[in-house]
């Protein structure tokens, strides 16, 4: 790494962790220098001041990628409060959890709760529980699939269509709870909702269907193809090279069944 990303690295580094020195250096000091000097140089050097993706979506985008793995509560515990530097709310990041449940199941929800309380205590940041999702008139299976019909369109209609003939419930149950209870809910903005799907999806590594079906809905509901792409490169480093490869060229093929962008 030169001296220049290093610099930088070190920059952003400090910035999301709001200190001058990054405890990864000592961290890792004794056992493994050059991953600290790999992961400032590029990570934070090279990926991190990209276009494309400001820093509040990049800290969601890596939360979402970390939690829907699982297993990586010490880094999760680090991005949570990264989030929180970089001008997200403890509401938006509790909300990522609830959404997470969807796309990564409870288990993997309830232990990012568990590491946000951490987080939030550590950093004495008053806990808000948020507003419940409004009253949807008692049709959730009407408020649900207009959510869908706005997000996914055709595309999510397909996937509905092709579990009729095996498990119609759980189509119900997509419409329902995932977009009647959860994707209706307030403290997260549709296009940050579609990102950190995308991310979890994309991470995840095994839901290239679904991954495309999101990659939609991102488009649809304002995201831009900048964002789209930087958010698989940014997932590189958190997930590996091979899944954000395998997740750009599942985008290649949703921007391919798209109308050109105008500019």
């Amino acid at each position: 790494m030169n001296t220049q990303t290093m610099t930088l690295g070190r920059a952003q580094l400090s910035a999301i962790e709001q200190t001058d020195e990054p405890s990864l250096v000592e961290a890792l000091r004794d056992i493994a220098p050059d991953l600290a000097s790999l992961a400032i140089g590029f990570v934070y050097g090279e990926i991190y001041p990209r276009p494309g993706l400001d820093l509040r979506h990049r800290q969601l985008v890596t939360v979402a990628a970390l939690a829907a793995m699982g297993g990586l509560e010490p880094q999760l515990r680090f991005h949570l409060a990264g989030a929180l530097h970089a001008g997200c709310t403890p509401v938006e990041l509790v909300e990522l959890m609830n959404h997470l449940v969807v796309y990564a199941g409870f288990p993997a929800a309830l232990n990012g709760i568990a590491a946000a309380r951490e987080v939030f205590a550590k950093q004495g940041v008053a806990v808000n529980a948020g507003t419940p999702a409004p009253d949807q008139g008692g049709s959730r299976f009407e408020a649900g699939l207009a959510r869908l019909r706005e997000i996914d369109g055709e595309v999510g209609e397909r996937v509905l269509a092709s579990l009729e003939d095996i498990a119609p419930d759980l189509g119900r149950f997509i419409i329902e709870f995932a977009f009647g209870d959860i994707y209706t809910r307030p403290g997260l903005d549709l296009i940050s909702r579609e990102l950190v799907t995308v991310a979890a999806l994309a991470a995840i590594g095994s839901a290239t269907p679904q991954l495309k079906v999101h990659m939609h809905g991102l488009l649809n509901v304002g995201g831009s193809r900048e964002q789209m792409v930087e958010a698989i490169i940014h997932l590189a480093a958190y997930a590996g090279f091979p899944r954000a490869i395998n997740a750009a060229l599942a985008a290649k093929a949703v921007l391919a069944e798209r109308p050109p962008e105008r500019h």
